[in-house]
């Protein structure tokens, strides 16, 4: 547990730089270079990667349960996955409509990813892991949008095919994780 908990600490310490300094990020980037901030910044995301997914296979090996939940949940999961796909897809293509209404559609990915997470497992470990990006991911979209309503943004919307770029992206990697990808990769199937 452990190591799931400094993981996540570290991991949410790294993206929270911008929330709590809003401009050591550029000074640092000014004064050092953006070569050395990327990396930095890379290492410590790679490690505390790391530390949480050996914390989380760790506590999977003997896990604490604390609710059930039923086949139905699981179903209703891997909806809220689809359309938090289509949310990472809004923030990886340019000039969609979700981006330039929201400003930040990765943290809306991130949101619905944990909270389908959360929903549909039942443990300890489970419990840390989504419930710690699900709150994290909640302040800062709640902090950013306040920073923006403030300084007054204004993101630039592009046309439809921006979004059927986003939704594509959605269902290809929505199929390739529910059939293929999940099982391979986490060794379980969202269709069990």
């Amino acid at each position: 547990m452990l190591l799931l908990i400094l993981g996540l600490a570290v991991f949410i310490c790294v993206h929270s730089v911008r929330i709590v300094v809003p401009n050591w990020r550029e000074t640092h980037r000014e004064k050092n270079g953006m070569m050395q901030w990327n990396t930095r910044f890379a290492l410590l995301t790679l490690l505390s990667l790391a530390f949480v997914i050996m914390g989380y296979m760790q506590m999977r090996l003997q896990p604490v349960w604390l609710w059930y939940p039923p086949i139905v949940v699981q179903h209703i999961s891997a909806l809220v996955m689809l359309v938090a796909l289509f949310a990472l897809g809004s923030a990886i293509v340019p000039k969609t409509t979700l981006k330039s209404k929201t400003g930040y559609p990765l943290l809306i990915a991130v949101k619905l990813w944990a909270f389908a997470h959360l929903m549909s497992n039942g443990t300890l470990a489970d419990v840390i892991l989504f419930g710690s990006l699900l709150v994290w991911s909640v302040v800062s979209f709640a902090v950013y949008r306040r920073r923006d309503r403030r300084n007054g943004v204004v993101r630039e919307e592009g046309g439809v095919q921006y979004n059927l770029m986003a939704f594509v992206f959605a269902m290809v990697s929505w199929f390739a994780i529910v059939f293929f990808l999940h099982k391979a990769v986490i060794g379980v199937s969202p269709l069990v």
